[in-house]
């Protein structure tokens, strides 16, 4: 068996990449990374359990025919990330990742690959108060040029699916929870990386209350084995999640080990003042639980890094 993995040593990536080898142990697994974000950490002490290949290259600009002949899936993890950041690169993340979903998803198309795409719940900037994969056009309201232009790669993804390309498309919660190659520039990473070294918490002023959908590593990757294993590549839309949390919560769970930590409100470019909970019920129902905890994936992120005053 052979899988291909893009943005193979980013936080998901880097945890995939060791749990596949468990899953399907003798397996090829073909790593592609720019190493942009210099993440060499990521390759360090790999499992001996399968058979590894790195590429260090730009999705992009290689030739993907031969890469990806014979694989049994590609998950394509690669992007330029950040919504809060992406207001000053809007260009070149609507180029850069657009065009890399196009040319992978139009690789997987070819040779008939099944193709897993995460796209993100930040999509999602509507003024109900619960929102789920049947919004429609009108009721989605990105709030960032990255939460944009993973709409329009859904909808290339979407558009292809009817040309037969077998895919399943993840709209993934924010990302908290341990791995090799972990960045700590979303919510629950960035306050927990801040409250250790004695900063204070850098909160959005509309956000405090707020409630957003989150997701336990450990989720996400037990969403790609479940994918995997059911072989639901249906063309289907799914939010993956672990729950919906607000700030408050957040930070609450952080004061129980770090008891003196202070919050700063801050401005932001993405000030949707409403509060929403994402559901995810339509993959519950194919049988998808999760089984993940925000208070443990912050006690582990602290416990990593173990410098607080």
């Amino acid at each position: 068996m052979k899988y291909v993995i893009t943005g193979a040593l980013g936080h998901i990536g880097s945890s995939l990449i060791r749990e596949l080898s468990i899953w399907k142990p003798d397996c090829k697994i073909i790593m592609i990374d720019n190493m942009s974000a210099q993440r060499y950490c990521s390759l360090f002490n790999l499992p001996k359990l399968a058979n590894y290949k790195f590429i260090e290259a730009d999705v992009g600009t290689i030739n993907l025919s031969d890469i990806f002949k014979d694989s049994d899936a590609v998950f394509h993890l690669a992007a330029i990330t950040n919504a809060a950041g992406s207001f000053a690169r809007a260009k070149e993340i609507e180029s850069n990742n657009f065009s890399c979903t196009q040319k992978v998803a139009n690789a997987c198309l070819d040779q008939k690959i099944p193709l897993v795409y995460l796209s993100s719940t930040s999509v999602y900037g509507t003024s109900k108060d619960t929102v789920d994969e049947n919004c429609t056009q009108e009721e989605l309201q990105p709030q960032s040029p990255y939460a944009e232009t993973k709409l329009k790669e859904e909808k290339l993804i979407q558009e292809l699916v009817e040309r037969d390309l077998k895919a399943v498309i993840l709209r993934f919660g924010t990302i908290f929870g341990t791995s090799p190659g972990m960045r700590f520039h979303t919510a629950v990473n960035k306050f927990c990386w801040q409250a250790s070294i004695g900063e204070p918490l850098s909160v959005w002023k509309t956000a405090y209350h707020q409630l957003r959908p989150y997701l336990d590593l450990k989720d996400a990757i037990k969403a790609f084995k479940f994918i995997l294993e059911n072989s639901l590549f249906d063309g289907e839309t799914y939010n993956v999640l672990t729950g919906n949390y607000s700030v408050k919560i957040i930070t609450d769970i952080i004061k129980k080990t770090i008891p003196n930590i202070r919050i700063e409100l801050v401005e932001a470019r993405i000030m949707n003042q409403l509060s929403y909970e994402v559901l995810d019920f339509k993959f519950r129902q194919k049988g998808f639980l999760p089984e993940g905890d925000i208070e443990r994936g912050i006690k582990e992120t602290l416990a990593l890094l173990n410098i607080h005053n």
